[in-house]
């Protein structure tokens, strides 16, 4: 888990803005009295000493046992020539825990048939482990981002939630 100090420059975290709970979970002190954030990002520190960014804690997919980062599987996606963005996440599911669902917004003109749907999991089943192919894959128009562009995942687990 990825962990930044916390201090007084402005550009440094200080606080979730109206969580005052949220902000004392996230919280450890380390030596000397510093203070820890605790940002929920997966990485790892490579043999050359670089900080090497995984995913989101809250983003990683179990499913039957493994877990699973979201950002492998939308790389192996995007590497089909019709998907121009993509976003997956876990979905609940009574036998894996969860399955992987992916959010596919195809390039213009492109028909969201089974063909493509077939053509995407044959892909990523041939790229990664067996259980990484999305078992679920929705076409759609639009997905939801932030001001600068990053997809957000979160805003799709949420829409499934409610349906």
């Amino acid at each position: 888990m990825i962990a930044v100090a916390r201090g007084d420059d402005p550009v440094l975290f200080q606080e979730y803005w109206n969580e005052p709970e949220k902000t004392e979970t996230a919280s450890v002190e380390g030596p000397e009295g510093t203070v820890w954030h605790l940002t929920d990002d997966l990485g790892y520190r490579d043999a050359e000493g670089y900080f090497w960014f995984k995913s989101r804690d809250d983003d990683v997919i179990i499913t039957a046992g493994y877990r699973v980062g979201p950002g492998e599987v939308e790389s192996a996606i995007l590497e089909h020539p019709t998907v121009e963005q993509v976003a997956v996440i876990g979905v609940p599911d009574e036998t894996r825990g969860e399955i992987i669902k992916a959010f596919v917004k195809p390039i213009d003109g492109t028909t969201d048939d089974e063909t493509l749907r077939a053509e995407i999991q044959n892909l990523v089943s041939d790229q990664l482990a067996k259980y990484e192919y999305p078992r679920e894959i929705e076409f759609i128009d639009e997905l939801p981002t932030t001001t600068t562009g990053k997809i957000q995942r979160r805003k799709l687990r949420d829409r499934e939630a409610e349906e």
